[in-house]
């Protein structure tokens, strides 16, 4: 496994303000769950994308 592999941003309007990076993609979902509970508001936004694919695994909130 890759140890940074899985990468979360979060976005709060528009800049960076945190980042993580996993080895296990389960282990990283639960960080963005985490995220979005203590840092769900209006203008954050949090995007966990696999490093080795390049693919946006999950986006809060959903662009769809």
């Amino acid at each position: 496994m890759h140890p940074e592999r899985y990468h979360l941003v979060l976005l709060l309007d528009g800049r960076p303000t945190m980042h993580g990076w996993w080895a296990d993609e389960t282990v990283a979902r639960r960080k963005v769950a985490s995220w979005i509970g203590a840092y769900g508001q209006a203008g954050a936004r949090v995007t966990l994308t696999d490093e080795e694919t390049g693919t946006v695994l999950t986006e809060w909130p959903d662009q769809g």
